[in-house]
């Protein structure tokens, strides 16, 4: 609030460091694991992907929680002279953490998780938490299985055991929750999440269902004291599933129809998407939604950023001026993506739609959304956005944004840089619509600043800049020298936000470590890691 109205020299002091929090920052919040890799991906080839590396903040937490589990888990009694007992323990808490780690791991899933909105945190972030949380279950419902089978084993050898499995309920489903559990694992892998993500996804909730069910019977037929920590775990996952199904329906149907989409084939293998939804949504820049589409497995859903939203009135001619007043406030909303066809369900909707080019094609779909859109930008003096290839599409409504709340007067921000990386002059086309209408706003002139660097142009002579706040610039920038030219020129705190290729996030994310010491520069990236 206190730096709406003021002015560059007034933002001074926010700009500067007034503690060494940039400390913590640079060496922990930002920092990549080693030296620089983060978010770009460990290829052993380009179908074979063998994931990212946590940064250095999430593997502290990922050590803490393991050792914490370790243990509680094996922090027993050793010196006892009946090994079996010790056993018997291990088993009970080893059993007990799985429970107890599956609401956690079930939270953490959920694409209506509450504590995304709470604590500013990305759903990329609790992904990853997910993941490892996963497997920490996995290794605990092992030994927690383990445990009882040896036991077992001493006392009736290896036909008892069997027996136990097939004849005692108790037994059975636990096993069924552990073998559910361990085919979770093994179908989880990263390069067969990537190769096979449709298949990953419906395999992977089959199984959680399946495990949830049988860890529920087997804590309720003896009643065990954790059968209420396995209902907390079904509610949640249903809850979940339950919130999504009631925003389809709320986003996507009213009594004028269901959304519609028109997919638009672009130059570059990308395809402009725009769902028509039958009623009015209010979206916040930063926003991603998940889509459905008729035709193309309408079960499956994928998440993209929302890159533009317009609103429209319902406006009959036919109507006297008195009603139409009334029914201003009756609108529809249309949420527009670009898409970057890779494989599966993105190459099957850009195939589809350029059999119909230079038609649009029209299909039935859904929109689920919008989720996040959490990180403001609002109260920084200096904003600077930048975005590789299709990452276009997470920056845009920001910009949008600034430019409006700077005329209105409502926000602190005083200077934008839009940072635009592209392989070719023909991937303007993707946002060219919405770009447009962003030059023609008012004050943009005094506000934005746009640089587009064009990395493989097919002709050199497209390469011009059309302003001195648009420029057009051949190659890569380097952003070093870039962000630290930003930063002579800071107003206020300054944001620096990415979404782009892995390889770029990490450029940038180093970028704005060596500049922590210069002043007050926060760092966000967006990302979908799965």
């Amino acid at each position: 609030m206190t730096g709406m109205n003021s002015n560059a020299n007034q933002q001074r002091y926010f700009q500067l460091n007034r503690s060494s929090w940039w400390k913590v920052k640079k060496h922990l919040l930002y920092a990549p694991l080693w030296s620089k890799r983060h978010n770009r991906e460990f290829k052993l080839s380009s179908a074979v992907n063998m994931g990212t590396l946590p940064s250095r903040w999430h593997a502290l937490l990922l050590i803490v929680y393991l050792s914490m589990n370790v243990a509680y888990t094996l922090v027993l009694d050793y010196s006892r002279e009946n090994q079996y007992s010790v056993v018997a323990e291990l088993r009970g808490r080893s059993g007990v953490l799985a429970v107890c780690n599956m609401i956690a791991l079930v939270i953490l899933a959920g694409r209506n998780n509450p504590l995304i909105g709470w604590l500013q945190i990305s759903f990329d972030t609790y992904n990853l938490l997910h993941r490892w949380m996963g497997r920490i279950v996995v290794l605990e419902s092992l030994v927690h299985t383990s445990c009882w089978a040896y036991v077992q084993h001493a006392d009736t050898g290896f036909s008892g055991v069997w027996d136990k499995l097939m004849h005692d309920p108790f037994c059975s489903y636990g096993m069924v929750g552990t073998a559910a559990f361990v085919f979770i694992l093994l179908t989880s892998p990263s390069p067969v999440r990537h190769a096979f993500y449709e298949t990953f996804l419906n395999v992977h909730i089959i199984l959680a269902a399946v495990a949830i069910a049988g860890v529920w019977i087997h804590c309720d037929i003896p009643d065990l004291p954790q059968k209420p920590y396995i209902r907390a775990v079904a509610f949640l996952w249903v809850a979940d599933r339950v919130f999504r199904l009631v925003r389809l329906a709320w986003c996507n149907y009213s009594t004028k129809g269901w959304t519609t989409a028109s997919i638009e084939a672009m130059p570059g293998d990308a395809c402009r998407v725009t769902m028509h939804l039958p009623k009015k949504l209010h979206v916040k820049p930063g926003s991603h939604a998940y889509l459905r589409f008729e035709k193309l497995n309408f079960w499956e859903s994928h998440p993209f950023s929302i890159a533009w939203v317009a609103h429209r009135p319902l406006l009959p001619d036919e109507l006297p001026s008195n009603e139409k007043k009334l029914l201003l406030e009756r609108q529809t909303t249309d949420i527009s993506f670009v898409i970057h066809a890779q494989t599966g369900l993105t190459r099957r909707l850009f195939d589809a739609a350029k059999l119909e080019s230079p038609r649009a094609l029209k299909l039935k779909a859904a929109f689920e959304g919008p989720y996040a859109g959490h990180h403001s930008l609002d109260s920084y003096g200096h904003a600077v956005l930048f975005a590789g290839s299709s990452g276009i599409t997470h920056q845009i409504p920001y910009v949008q944004h600034l430019i409006q709340g700077f005329n209105d007067g409502t926000i602190a921000t005083k200077k934008v840089l839009l940072v635009w990386i592209i392989r070719d002059v023909e991937h303007l086309e993707w946002v060219r619509p919405w770009m447009d209408e962003i030059l023609r706003m008012q004050g943009r002139r005094d506000i934005l600043t746009i640089k587009l660097f064009v990395t493989k142009p097919k002709n050199p002579k497209e390469i011009h800049s059309p302003s001195a706040t648009v420029q057009m610039l051949p190659g890569r920038p380097n952003i070093n020298l870039l962000l630290q030219s930003e930063v002579r020129e800071q107003i206020g705190a300054m944001c620096v936000t990415v979404c782009g290729p892995g390889a770029l996030q990490d450029s940038i994310r180093e970028a704005v470590r060596e500049v922590q010491e210069d002043g007050v520069v926060d760092f966000i990236e967006e990302s979908f890691t799965w």
